[in-house]
Parts: structure tokens; C-alpha cells; sequence
């Protein structure tokens, strides 16, 4: 490994440290946090995975040739309309993993598109909240016009149903369930939460 990757490495683990620290400090004492106003007071933080950059990974992007628009379940038992937009494929584990990433029906043009990513893995349920874990990322177009994006599972977050019932969110689709165990992001914001 150069000097400078490690450089570049530890950057980015404080960048990570510091979105974290900022993440909880709302969760803590924010009015709009999902933490329940009772559990507020001993908040000492959510559980995370050690900041890893082998788990920030670029992804192959395939525009889909007719994007649908299909119903995503959720918590509640309402759907979600979300366009079936690309298909990301990339490799982690050592596996050739593949993930669909869906934008709202109502985005417009496609120049600056974000892709939401909610995905199940093997550790969903016992080491992550079980309903899966979600990923945002922005679709990057190259000059040649070919499209690409980077997954960062160090950012994968649960949704706010993990730390209270009261909230509703979307469940990923079974295409979104990966073989492998993502030890990245956040874990079970309860030790017994699985």
C-alpha cells in the first residue's frame, strides 16, 4: 500500500467518524430525531460497523431499456410506487453481486439522478435490522456517456422503523437480497434487535 492511499485511506475514515458523530448527535437531542422522546436521555449513540474502505465499491450501471414503475411494500403494510431504474453490478466478497436501484416516479429529467438502494443481506435479522438497510447514491456519467456508480456500504443506514414502530418504511424487494454479509454501515440499533 503507497503513503498516499493510506493517507487517502484515513481521510476518509475520519470523514466517515465525523458523519457518524454528527448522525447521532441529531438522533440525541433533535426534536425530529425517531428515537423515542423517553430513550433520548440515555441515547449514547447508534451501532456501526468499523469504517472499512473495502466495502466502498464501484459499480457497473445498466440504465434499465423500459423503467418500470412497481409497489414496494413497507412496515405499515401501504406501498411505495418507485421506478425500477438501473441495475448496479459489483463485486464484494469476493461474489459478483447485483442490486437494482430505484428513483421516485416523480424525478424529473436525468441529469443529476439518485438511486435509492434498500437492500436485504446475510446479516439482516441478525446483525442488521431485519427488514434490510437502505443506500443512496448520485448516478455518475462519464464522458464517453457510459453511467457507473459508487456504493459505499460504510453509509448503508437503517430506516427509521428500526428505532421506532410509530414510522413506515419501504422494504426492499427480494431482488435486493445480497448472499454475502455486509459488516458495514450501521448494525441493530438494539443488541436483541433481530
Amino acid at each position: 500500500m503507497t503513503h498516499q492511499h493510506q493517507h487517502s485511506d484515513h481521510a476518509y475514515i475520519q470523514r466517515i467518524t465525523e458523519q457518524r458523530a454528527e448522525k447521532d448527535a441529531f438522533f440525541g437531542s433533535a426534536a425530529q430525531s425517531p428515537i423515542p422522546a423517553r430513550e433520548r436521555a440515555g441515547f449514547a449513540g447508534l451501532r456501526y460497523y468499523p469504517p472499512d474502505p473495502a466495502y466502498r465499491v464501484a459499480a457497473e450501471l445498466t440504465v434499465l431499456p423500459h423503467p418500470e414503475t412497481i409497489l414496494l411494500g413497507s412496515t405499515q403494510g401501504d406501498v411505495r410506487p418507485q421506478v425500477r431504474y438501473a441495475e448496479l453490478r459489483f463485486t464484494l466478497e469476493g461474489e459478483a453481486c447485483t442490486l437494482v436501484g430505484f428513483t421516485d416516479p416523480d424525478a424529473k429529467g436525468s441529469e443529476h439522478v439518485e438511486l435509492f438502494v434498500p437492500f436485504r443481506d446475510a446479516t439482516s435479522g441478525s446483525e442488521t435490522y431485519g427488514a434490510g438497510r437502505y443506500l443512496e447514491t448520485p448516478v455518475r456519467v462519464k464522458g464517453d456517456g457510459s453511467r457507473s456508480a459508487m456504493l459505499d456500504f460504510n453509509l448503508a443506514y437503517s430506516p427509521w422503523c428500526a428505532y421506532n414502530p410509530a414510522y413506515s418504511c419501504t422494504l426492499p424487494p427480494p431482488e435486493n437480497r445480497l448472499n454475502v454479509s455486509v459488516r458495514a454501515g450501521e448494525r441493530s440499533y438494539h443488541e436483541d434487535d433481530h
